[in-house]
């Protein structure tokens, strides 16, 4: 039986992926310990037994629709390579819109930024890498959350960021921030999208916030003043169709300057308002 990369990944079956093809070369490539360059430089180099029934047993999980980040163990994210786990959301490309407009309305010089529910640090350390002047807080209320964050600091050497147990606000005593920065749930119980796809296999903890989405992110609002410098920025993610839910809520909360920003599909997807005691 041929058993070279090429005909493997010829005969890679995933007809319930997006990206079948990509998926297939990905896990292979973690198999083999190399780049996905590797594999169409050395087509005709045959795998062992070994890798070739740990490439199945991928193959296997990824067709019951385990997500490929979970398989490897890793994700990429704004310029780095994070580590992944089931405690943690997956981070996705239209949450770097969240960095993005932090690193724009944030201060230029030195400034201690909050990271609400920061999973695997995603958000956190991509700021903490491009402001190396800002000081970084994360929290999350898993501590396998925040243990898995601790070690992608660590991989990354940044010195500027550290994380802690909290359940939002709780355990945060005093300090105040010059921004806060929070990618919370905000899916609906009942939403019919949480029994599909790759969100089947992340915490839920992670996902769902009430009937309508929107619980966390109004404990958030509603506890962030006390947490906030003169001027300092709330920046939220949240659903496609709740900008104009979050906004009606800063604005209640007494934010100014409240906007919502479009992510990379063109939907209002990140809001936020400026707080001035």
């Amino acid at each position: 039986m041929n058993r070279d990369i090429a005909a493997l990944l010829a005969q890679a079956d995933l007809p319930d992926s997006d990206t079948p093809m990509l998926d297939a070369e990905l896990l292979l490539a973690h198999v083999l310990q190399k780049s996905r360059s590797y594999l169409f430089t050395w087509p005709d180099k045959e795998l062992s037994d070994a890798d070739l029934d740990q490439f199945r047993a991928l193959l296997a999980r990824r067709r019951q629709g385990e997500p490929v980040a979970y398989l490897l163990g890793e994700q990429g994210f704004w310029t780095l390579d994070l580590q992944v786990s089931p405690d943690t959301l997956i981070p996705r490309p239209d949450t770097e819109r969240l960095v993005e407009v932090a690193l724009e309305l944030g201060p230029q010089q030195s400034a201690r930024v909050l990271d609400l529910g920061t999973g695997t640090g995603a958000i956190a350390l991509a700021l903490a890498s491009e402001r190396r002047q800002w000081q970084l807080t994360g929290c999350d209320r898993m501590l396998g959350a925040v243990s898995l964050a601790e070690q992608n600091r660590v991989r990354l050497g940044l010195s500027n960021a550290h994380f802690l147990q909290s359940d939002w606000f709780t355990a945060l005593g005093h300090h105040r921030y010059d921004l806060i920065v929070s990618n919370p749930p905000y899916i609906a119980a009942d939403d019919p999208h949480l029994a599909q796809g790759d969100v089947r296999f992340e915490p839920a903890s992670a996902l769902v916030s009430g009937a309508d989405g929107l619980d966390d992110i109004r404990h958030i609002i509603a506890g962030a003043p006390s947490y906030l410098q003169a001027s300092g920025w709330l920046l939220l993610e949240h659903g496609w169709q709740q900008a104009e839910q979050v906004r009606q809520l800063l604005e209640q909360r007494g934010f100014q300057t409240v906007q919502s920003w479009q992510d990379l599909g063109g939907h209002q997807r990140l809001s936020g308002g400026q707080w001035h005691e």
